[in-house]
């Protein structure tokens, strides 16, 4: 059997890491990447990929095309699986550049944070469309052709990687994703896509703004009571949302969905459980690792707030659930990403929203 012609566009933290394992085990990958210093260094170089924790650091030899070399595919085999790595505002472009080099049986991936399967499927079809998420995965690329995950890998102790397909059912094409994923970290089928992916978007909504407009790391915010409290209150709203739209919500940061929910409406016996677990979990992450938000308004760069907490309070709207705290977050973060305000952990612990 011909090894399947993979392509990733975006090379970035998510795309790179996962990228680089499947190259490294020999798959026919090749990087698609706007940043054009970064596509340069994998050129020269390869991708260099280190950890925080235990893991050796490894770099591996990858074919990396500028965005504007993209039309060079088309003298080449058709694409048989394309990822989609891009920032969420970045979707519907990145679908369209590789959509033409498709192959009549090929599918693009969103390996992305964010509900972006629709954004996929209205340039593909809902047919050659699949989601793969990428849960506690903690990646950034600090440099150029330098990917450098900031945790442990989880292996069997917290399943990484989620792929399905939209319908729910198990298929070889979700499967397929599944082993190539497998190379970076555990994986598996999913037959709760939108479940899935909602609740990754709960656990972002709850710590990827928080660090943008406060400049703090994960483990700052942590140490920080009026942070974690709101960071519940963000978690409690985009739950009782999720639960409205009917999603089968999974556990998220290792707890079940109903606990974040009633610590934010002011359980406090909840809210103990939820610290409880939060510091538990630190142990296994580099303490000055920021989510990925938060590694954005450090590079300048534009962030997803409207695409996790605006979508949130945008989805609230419709159901006439007003999501205060996510309301305020994403106003506090466009602002900052604006330059009208500077990051400070003070935009929330004077909060006053009650």
């Amino acid at each position: 059997m011909s090894r399947k012609k993979i392509i990733i566009v975006g090379a970035g933290a998510v795309g790179g890491y996962t990228g680089a394992h499947m190259a490294a085990a020999g798959e026919d990958v090749t990087f698609i990447d706007p940043w054009p210093a970064h596509v340069e260094h994998m050129r020269a170089h390869g991708l260099r990929v280190t950890h925080a924790m235990k893991e050796p650091e490894f770099s591996v030899p990858v074919r990396a095309l500028h965005v504007t070399d993209a039309q060079a595919l088309a003298k080449e085999q058709p694409v048989d699986i394309a990822f989609v790595c891009m920032k969420s505002y970045d979707t519907a472009w990145a679908t369209m550049l590789i959509a033409q080099y498709l192959a009549p049986d090929g599918y693009v991936v969103s390996l992305q944070n964010c509900m972006n399967e629709a954004t996929v499927a209205g340039v593909v079809g809902w047919g050659k469309t699949l989601g793969c998420i990428a849960s506690s995965i903690t990646v950034d690329l600090p440099e150029p052709g330098h990917v450098h995950r900031g945790a442990a890998k989880h292996g069997a102790a917290h399943t990484v990687f989620r792929t399905g397909e939209v319908h729910g059912r198990v298929t070889p094409r979700a499967e397929e994703i599944c082993r190539l994923v497998g190379y970076a970290d555990s994986a598996k089928v999913t037959n709760n896509l939108w479940g899935e992916r909602w609740s990754k978007l709960v656990t972002n909504a709850m710590q990827n703004g928080l660090s943008a407009c406060t400049g703090l790391g994960g483990g700052d915010m942590l140490k920080s009571e009026p942070i974690r409290r709101f960071a519940v209150r963000l978690g409690s709203e985009a739950i009782r949302v999720g639960q409205a739209l009917g999603y089968a919500l999974e556990d998220i940061l290792h707890l079940e969905p109903e606990t974040i929910a009633r610590a934010g409406e002011g359980d406090e016996a909840a809210m103990r459980a939820c610290d409880e677990q939060r510091f538990k979990d630190a142990g296994r992450t580099a303490s000055s690792q920021r989510p990925s938000m938060g590694q954005d308004m450090q590079k300048g760069r534009r962030t997803e707030i409207e695409f996790l907490n605006g979508l949130v309070v945008r989805e609230g709207e419709k159901l006439g659930f007003p999501c205060r705290a996510n309301a305020v977050l994403t106003d506090l973060v466009k602002r900052v990403e604006k330059s009208e305000l500077k990051p400070d952990p003070r935009h929330i612990t004077e909060l006053r929203l009650n």
